[in-house]
């Protein structure tokens, strides 16, 4: 397994480092820190056969001073990502690890490396401000999230006074990005006791007033939402041996509802570690789990850290 993982010195990316320890990750595997210092860097002026072209005196000076700064920045950078090496190489003890640091554009550069190192899985704070980059879900880590081509896991640390088993909610459609998602927790290391639950948000059929009072039509959309509900245990019955093949405990809960606030909810009242969720969860009969709506919104909200995860 690869991972490529964003680091700017913030709270919410050491939260992100520690999360990792929670995630089921495998023994061994590889992974890439980088951090991003969010400036210029001047390059150099050459002329047409390929020398340095010399700047009139002043602007001379600027440009020097600015490329000092940006320099310096990137150092700076490189120190923080070694840093978060030594700290990800504590959770991942046998892993291969290394850092680098660049300059430009915090979510373009994440993605340019991505596109080089080809992660399974690319691991952001929620948040965060620094004198480097900023990985604010809704700018950063949103563009992250939609434009990586692999899966992305937005992930918050958590306070452990004693060690519980791992929650694990996922957000169950019977669809590709659902299977996806449910293929993805199976094949993780996770802890002893590890409990998972398909969170499913259903839209029942619900009568008119003047089919509320007529026999037919309320008998109609009864056996309908019930053919639905057995439709959605059916299709779940799949997902549920390959995590109990896998060794973890795992129930089907079906909701009525928006999933956006379901799965946030559920998370947040089961106490969980992360909602895993689809990414291209396409063509259900229950609500769709799209990366651009729910997806996005359950990133942003939930308590706990969500993975939107991608084949």
């Amino acid at each position: 397994m690869k991972l490529l993982v964003c680091y700017d010195g913030s709270d919410c990316s050491e939260a992100a480092i520690d999360d990792l320890a929670r995630a089921g990750l495998p023994d061994k595997g590889e992974a890439l820190v980088i951090s991003v210092a969010e400036v210029w860097l001047p390059p150099p002026n050459p002329d047409e056969n390929g020398a340095e072209t010399k700047l009139d005196a002043k602007v001379e000076a600027i440009v020097q001073k600015h490329r000092e700064r940006a320099e310096k920045a990137v150092a700076e950078a490189f120190s923080l990502a070694n840093r978060a090496k030594q700290r990800l190489q504590n959770t991942l003890p046998h892993w291969e690890i290394s850092a680098e640091a660049t300059y430009g554009s915090p979510a373009w550069e994440v993605l340019t490396n991505a596109e080089t190192f080809k992660p399974d899985l690319i691991v952001a704070g929620s948040h965060g401000h620094s004198a480097f980059s900023r990985f604010i879900l809704g700018s950063i880590s949103q563009k992250i999230l939609t434009e990586a081509h692999c899966s992305v896991r937005v992930a918050r640390g958590r306070v452990e006074v004693d060690p519980t088993p791992t929650r694990l909610v996922i957000g169950f459609d019977n669809s590709k990005g659902a299977e996806a998602a449910v293929e993805a927790v199976a094949a993780r290391n996770w802890r002893d006791e590890t409990e998972v639950r398909l969170v499913t948000a259903a839209n029942p059929l619900i009568p008119s007033v003047i089919g509320g009072v007529i026999p037919s039509i309320a008998h109609f959309v009864e056996e309908t939402n019930e053919s639905e509900h057995e439709w959605i245990e059916k299709s779940a019955e799949k997902a549920m041996s390959l995590l109990r093949q896998s060794g973890l405990k795992t129930s089907l809960h079906i909701y009525t509802g928006n999933p956006k606030h379901i799965l946030v909810k559920e998370a947040e009242s089961w106490n969980a570690d992360c909602i895993f969720v689809g990414a291209n969860a396409f063509g259900s009969r229950v609500e769709k789990f799209l990366i651009g709506s729910t997806s996005s919104a359950v990133a942003a909200h939930a308590h706990c850290s969500v993975e939107v995860v991608r084949k």
